[in-house]
């Protein structure tokens, strides 16, 4: 199929274009931009007049809730999401039920994703044996089922030799290892950012030093191992200060941050909002303004949107009791545009640099051929209107899962295309 995408506003920040130019796709690879290629013939046209067109989005989080999970979402509504977001690739978490910690289970995601013909799936393999923290998997053979790579989701492993056992397996062989930063022992239990806030509304907190410990022991591997190490989901200005100073001494690291904690605190909790119950927790201004900072400066790589989705039963309940998680496939575009506009960064890239975060730095952190337009390249593209504004709800909303703590929002930036491997799979 020829696909031609006409009249729009190229940003492709891997390949430093900023320029109106159209695009020529043959079978599913960017065959030309700005000239047609001799002969060329287009099968299809979309007209993005007054558009962004933009490589298609890379999402570093993303639960799809397949295998075990169904009631929460499955793996066709949450690709739907997918697409009504322009995520064209995305990296799934292994703790689904069972793990992901058999090829076979790897083999058989990636096969039902596949089948759909929608968004390319890469999942991540278990870092140890149902995510115990106790006997390693097969990393090998998990890397040849499809896994990009090797984390414990939300399980901490509290015996530190076996994570050590774990960066050099993965150092020697050349994985990356995906660890979200939280001391198996301090906020166990916790629910919101440890602070004035959680005391008055009676919250069992998780405080600051729960990340910043984790990280000191974590850069301490790095430092024996050489393992490569992506961190997930920063939360605290004193987590970010430690993961600055350690890419200035040239660790082997790189991190990410959740779209919500960009732009919300623990403030944003109100009255017990269940929808405001997140991991990591929204934390204070102060630590919201770093990671607004810690984003212009590079010191965080990528803005994930953190998906997990959760149904009803778990989440229309008392704070503390409900589960933690928030729908965030389709918001992703619009936060990450929201940050660029409130952006300290005065270069006049900032929407240059809010569209790397979420393809071309995302793609490199997870070593996919994903998040750019170069000629040859897969043509997965996201075409959106910048300027549109458009009001959160559930009902709009084509993710199983329903709550996030921007419904009521008015957002800006709406997807209007998405192309995946050349193919039109989305359209508003």
């Amino acid at each position: 199929m020829n696909l031609q995408i006409t009249n729009g506003r190229l940003i492709d920040p891997a390949n430093k274009i900023d320029a109106n130019q159209d695009v020529f796709i043959i079978d599913g690879k960017i065959a030309a931009i700005g000239k047609a290629p001799t002969g060329f013939v287009a099968d299809q046209t979309i007209d993005a007049a007054g558009l962004i067109v933009a490589p298609g989005l890379v999402d570093l989080s993303v639960r799809l809730r397949e295998p075990g999970y169904e009631y929460k979402a499955t793996l066709e509504s949450e690709l739907q999401a997918a697409l009504a977001g322009g995520v064209t690739s995305l990296v799934c978490p292994p703790d689904t039920d069972p793990v992901l910690d058999e090829p076979g289970l790897v083999e058989m995601l990636v096969h039902r994703a596949r089948s759909l013909n929608q968004s390319h799936v890469y999942p991540l393999g278990a870092l140890t044996m149902g995510l115990k923290g106790k006997e390693l998997t097969e990393m090998a053979e998990l890397t040849e089922a499809g896994c990009v790579g090797f984390a414990q989701a939300e399980h901490t492993i509290e015996n530190t030799t076996v994570l050590m056992r774990a960066l050099q397996y993965a150092h020697t062989f050349g994985y990356t290892v995906w660890l979200r930063p939280q001391d198996p022992h301090l906020g166990k239990g916790g629910i919101a950012h440890s602070g004035p806030l959680a005391s008055r509304l009676g919250l069992a907190g998780v405080p600051v030093m729960s990340e910043t410990i984790a990280l000191h022991t974590i850069f301490e591997l790095v430092r024996a191992t050489g393992a490569r190490v992506h961190l997930c989901r920063l939360s605290s200005a004193a987590g970010l200060e430690l993961v600055r100073a350690a890419k200035a001494e040239g660790l082997p690291i790189t991190c990410d941050v959740g779209a919500h904690n960009i732009h919300l605190t623990d403030a944003d909790i109100g009255f017990f909002d269940s929808n405001a119950r997140l991991t990591p927790p929204l934390r204070s201004q102060r630590d919201r303004d770093a990671i607004r900072h810690a984003l212009v400066d590079g010191t965080i790589d990528v803005i994930c949107s953190d998906h997990t989705p959760v149904d009803d039963d778990e989440k229309l309940l008392p704070f503390g009791e409900a589960s933690p998680g928030a729908t965030g496939l389709e918001l992703l575009l619009s936060l990450a545009l929201k940050w660029a506009e409130e952006s300290v960064d005065d270069s006049g890239q900032r929407l240059s640099a809010a569209i790397a975060r979420i393809t071309s730095d995302a793609a490199r952190v997870a070593g996919l051929p994903a998040g750019q337009l170069g000629i040859g390249s897969i043509a997965d593209l996201c075409v959106f209107d910048a300027d549109t504004r458009w009001l959160v709800q559930a009902s709009a909303l084509a993710s199983q899962g329903k709550h996030t703590p921007f419904l009521g929002y008015e957002l800006q930036g709406q997807v209007r295309h998405t192309v995946v491997a050349g193919r039109p799979v989305f359209s508003r």
